[in-house]
Order: structure tokens, then C-alpha cells, then sequence
């Protein structure tokens, strides 16, 4: 650079001293990648970050001549490994290649850009396409050149190999530590705490550790202990991370609870993989107690797996109730009947308060509303499935007590979210589709039709009362013939033979004096409610008098 600034030799005429200036190196803006696969002597004040920089800014200024220069943005990875480029440095490295900013990228060996061979290949390519060099400080070539590439890549492959033969290594040796019971590291479970690397339990949180066994035995469902577990206080293990804040603290849900209830390190055991081994550590569970816990839950598993028949759910992953809980597939077995709902994670994960108006529904009932709802595929549209056509163009359904709000994509393709963020759109308002939801529990009624002869009809008995009613009948009737063939002495003998008392064989009899209208309309259902045995026991013996009390509840 300094030959530059001279004047001509003045045996040199001036018209052959101009290319010298003309032909000045250009400026290439050098940036300086470096990293470090583990946080080990980062703290120390010059560490292996520090001196691959400092051994890069050498090589820049021995570079000065041919018109390097560095900028001074740092790009270090410090306890990231180099397996995969998902690196945030690297990442701010990568964009301002492609933002046309830097010229060459500096580091001071080839694995510490990359060690994986694919992930170079696909650095290089972007280095070429915006025109970027590539050098290392320690190992002398050039990308620009076929010998260059083939040096790399031979590097590269023995990089990998010492990455791949390193994880193996270290994987033995986890596996070796855990064959002798030594923990290896990992999040601290509830009931216990790290003292000399070692799992040390800690006496309070032991006693809810088993609290939260026995409970399980007890009520034998993961949501009802979720919900019982949250009356008692009893919450997810705290544990502080390395930036000050605090994990966990909150609310056990089914997840946790499923692990836990299922973690041999309680019993004293270490897990490696599917095999276990006695741990150095003391276990906090009764071996007895936690063999019961795993029956049970292995019981309930297994349970559930042969009613889970939830592949023809089509609407999973677009159902929501009203407070923006994601609805999800559930079923059930009654015999052989089988079930299918869509039920709100709040329910779920045992936060009954937080789910909407309509918190369970009957997935046949509600897709067949959807899809009457939406418009028919063409026939000669190819499609996997039947519903998926119908589903083409829905990005949700929300379940209101009275409606489905059915809200669609634009036509090219943009989500709802893109339409309300986009300049002057307006979104288009979701579909309504008129829609009950039948209560979860229902009454079974017999209802008497008649005539307008009241605006407000009463109700009928319900089915359970009128069996009940009707089986008493016939029962006063039998009674009251025995008594009368002689077949029985008297109600005493008949409170033996039914095992009752002998007050209620005699309150049951006047069942057999009711008016005829009254039994038929007990048969028929058409009595109105609360017309039950207790009612009729003491019913008139007039039976004029019980057809006009009748008659004017309009029954």
C-alpha cells in the first residue's frame, strides 16, 4: 500500500505510472466467525473465544496489502455446538452475507463454521452465490478453486468422523455411569435435591412425592388428582435456571403426573434407555406402593386403548370452545356401545373453570353439522378422504351453546392472522350455523302429546318413576290377592317372604286402590312429575275425588 503513495521514479514517464494507482487492491470487508462447543473456561478473561479472534485479526492485518480490512462486529458462539447451523451468531453472519456486507469470512479452523459435511456444502454455495471468500487461519486454501474444495471436503469428513466418534464416546460412558447407578445429570425430580452430584431427598417434598402415589390409588384418574392435587398446594418442582429465573412452581397436569407416577428413580433405580439399575441414591416410595401405582396405571392404559378409536375425528385441530380451548378427541365404552366427543383441554388438563359454555360434545352429532354446513366437493375432485375437501378452506370452529362460528381462509391461501395484519384488509366474519348442544346428561321422559289445552303443559313423570310406580302397582295387586285366596295369614307374613317391613307392605297396598284412570295413566307415562309411590300411597280412596285433583294438574 505504502509503494502506492509515492511519487513516479522519474525515469518512469507518467503515462506508464498511472496504472499503478488504477490497478489498487480493493477493500474487502473480513468478518471473524468464532465458537466453542461447550461453556467450560468461557468465564476465564482470555479464553479459546479470545484466541482464535486474536489469531484471526493476525491474519487480516498480514492481509492489509491486498486491502483487508476488519469489521468490528464479533460473531461468537460460545457453548454452541457445531452439528447443525442453527447458531445465533452464525445466523447474524449468514444474514449479512446475504445483505451483500461482508467479503470474506475468517475463522480459525474449518470446524469451528461447520463439522458436518452437508452443512458445509451448503455454506459454500452461499458464499458463492454473493461472492464471499472463505479462509482459514490455520489451514492454507482457497474455495475459489477445485483443489480448494477438495481440501475442504477431505478436512470436513475427518471433522465429522471426530464429532461421530466423540458422541459414541461419550454415550458409552453415560451408559457405563448409569450401569453403576451414578446420575449423569438432567432436571431434579420433585423430592429431591443435587449435593455432590448425587440425589439427596429432601424430607417435605419426599411426603408429597408419596401423597401423590397414594392418591392415585385412591381416586384412579390423572385429572382428578391434577384438581386434588391443586386443593392441597402441591406444585410442580422450582428449580432455578442459569439466568436468574425460576422453572416449574405450577400446577401438576395429566403429563407430569404420568411421569412421575411412572419414575423409578422414587424406588431408588436409575433408567438408562428401557433397562434399570439400583441407583446410589435412596429411593423416597414404598416398593410395595409404587408396584400397586404401575398396576393401576398399566390397568387404565390398557383400558383406554381399546376404546381409542379416534382416526375418523376429522375436526381435530380446528374445534375450539368459546374461551379459545383447542377441543380434542375422547372416547368411551358402555358395553358394547362406543362413544366419540370432542372434549376442551380444559377439561383435560383438570382446570374445569377455565372451559367454555360447551365444554363436551358428541363428535358424530357435531361433524355431521359441519359438514352439512359447508359445501359439497365436486365429484370428480380427487381427494385422501372424504371430509378433507370440505376442510379445504376452514382455519376454525368455534362452539357456541347455540351456533357454530365456522371461520375460512382467504382464497389464496392466507390465514385469518395474515388477513387482520395485512393494510386496509378488513377479515371476513365467520359463518353461523345454527346449532343446539345436547346436555351431557340427559333425562329420559315419556311425553304425553295431547291437544292445545294449555299454553304451558306439565311436565310428565319421568321412566324411572313410572317403572317404579307400575312394579309397585303390580305388587299391591299380587298382595292383595294373596291376602284375599288365603294364600298368606297377613301382612306380616308377606313382610318375611319380601324381606321388608311390614309398614311398607301395608303403604304399599294402597296401590291396589287406586282409581283405574290413574293406573292407566301410570302405564302410559302421562301422570304428571312428581306423581310417584310416595305421592300415591296417600292418595284418596275416593276415586272421584282423586280424578278431579287429577284432572286439574292437567294430566
Amino acid at each position: 500500500m505504502a509503494s502506492i503513495s509515492k511519487p513516479p521514479h522519474p525515469k518512469t514517464s507518467p503515462s506508464k505510472a498511472q496504472p499503478s494507482k488504477t490497478h489498487a487492491p480493493k477493500s474487502l470487508r473480513c468478518a471473524i466467525y468464532t465458537r466453542k462447543s461447550t461453556e467450560h473456561g468461557l468465564e476465564q478473561a482470555f479464553n479459546s473465544l479470545d484466541n482464535q479472534r486474536e489469531a484471526a485479526e493476525a491474519y487480516i492485518k498480514s492481509q492489509a496489502h491486498e486491502g483487508w480490512r476488519l469489521l468490528p462486529e464479533a460473531y461468537d458462539d460460545g457453548g454452541v455446538s457445531g452439528g447443525s447451523l442453527e447458531r445465533p451468531a452464525l445466523q447474524r453472519l449468514l444474514a449479512e452475507v446475504e445483505a451483500g456486507r461482508i467479503d470474506v469470512v475468517v475463522v480459525y479452523k474449518v470446524d469451528r463454521l461447520t463439522r458436518a459435511l452437508s452443512d458445509f456444502a451448503k455454506l459454500v454455495e452461499l458464499f458463492d452465490a454473493h461472492g464471499v471468500s472463505f479462509v482459514s487461519v490455520t489451514q492454507a486454501f482457497n474455495t475459489t478453486n477445485s483443489m480448494g474444495r477438495l481440501t475442504l471436503n477431505v478436512l470436513l469428513s475427518f471433522a465429522q468422523f471426530e464429532r461421530e466418534v466423540t458422541a459414541e464416546r461419550i454415550r458409552d460412558k453415560i451408559a457405563a455411569s448409569k450401569r453403576k447407578g451414578m446420575r449423569m445429570g438432567g432436571p431434579v425430580p420433585l423430592g429431591y435435591r443435587v449435593h455432590d452430584k448425587k440425589l439427596v431427598p429432601c424430607p417435605d417434598e419426599a411426603a408429597q412425592v408419596r401423597t401423590i402415589f397414594e392418591r392415585y390409588l385412591a381416586l384412579g384418574c390423572l385429572n382428578g388428582l391434577a384438581a386434588d392435587l391443586q386443593d392441597r398446594g402441591i406444585l410442580t418442582k422450582r428449580s432455578p435456571r442459569r439466568d436468574g429465573t425460576i422453572r416449574g412452581g405450577i400446577a401438576f397436569t395429566k403429563g407430569p403426573l404420568a411421569y412421575l407416577l411412572r419414575n423409578r428413580v422414587y424406588i431408588g433405580e436409575v433408567i438408562h434407555k428401557d433397562r434399570h439399575y439400583p441407583g446410589e441414591h435412596e429411593g423416597i416410595v414404598p416398593r410395595e406402593l409404587f408396584d400397586a401405582v404401575q398396576a393401576a396405571l398399566s390397568e387404565k392404559a390398557q383400558a383406554q386403548g381399546s376404546v381409542r378409536g379416534n382416526t375418523g375425528s376429522w375436526l381435530t385441530g380446528l374445534l375450539y370452545d368459546d374461551r379459545g380451548n383447542r377441543m380434542t378427541p375422547s372416547s368411551a365404552r358402555k358395553g358394547a356401545l362406543h362413544y366419540r366427543y370432542y372434549v376442551s383441554r380444559a377439561l383435560e388438563t383438570g382446570q374445569r373453570s377455565e372451559a367454555g359454555s360447551v365444554s363436551r360434545v358428541s363428535a358424530p352429532e357435531i361433524e355431521q353439522a359441519v359438514r352439512e354446513a359447508l359445501p359439497q366437493p365436486s365429484p370428480d375432485q380427487p381427494s385422501p378422504s372424504e371430509e378433507m375437501p370440505l376442510l379445504a378452506h376452514v382455519s376454525r370452529i368455534v362452539v357456541h351453546p347455540s351456533y357454530l362460528a365456522i371461520s375460512f381462509v382467504e382464497p389464496d391461501g392466507a390465514d385469518q392472522d395474515d388477513i387482520t395484519n395485512g393494510a386496509g384488509a378488513i377479515e371476513p366474519p365467520p359463518l353461523r350455523v345454527p346449532w343446539s348442544a345436547r346436555p351431557s346428561r340427559r333425562r329420559r321422559e315419556v311425553i304425553r302429546v295431547e291437544g292445545d289445552e294449555q299454553a304451558t303443559p306439565p311436565r310428565p313423570m319421568r321412566v324411572e318413576t313410572r317403572a317404579r310406580l307400575v312394579d309397585g302397582i303390580a305388587k299391591a295387586r299380587s298382595w292383595l290377592d294373596d291376602l284375599i285366596a288365603g294364600r298368606v295369614a297377613d301382612t306380616h307374613a308377606i313382610a318375611i317372604a319380601e324381606s321388608c317391613s311390614e309398614r311398607s307392605v301395608r303403604m304399599t297396598l294402597n296401590l291396589a286402590f287406586l282409581a283405574p284412570s290413574v293406573i292407566q295413566a301410570a302405564i302410559e307415562g302421562t301422570l304428571p312429575e312428581g306423581s310417584g309411590i310416595s305421592t300415591l300411597m296417600n292418595a284418596s280412596t275416593i276415586w272421584s275425588e282423586y280424578a278431579d285433583a287429577h284432572s286439574s294438574n292437567g294430566a
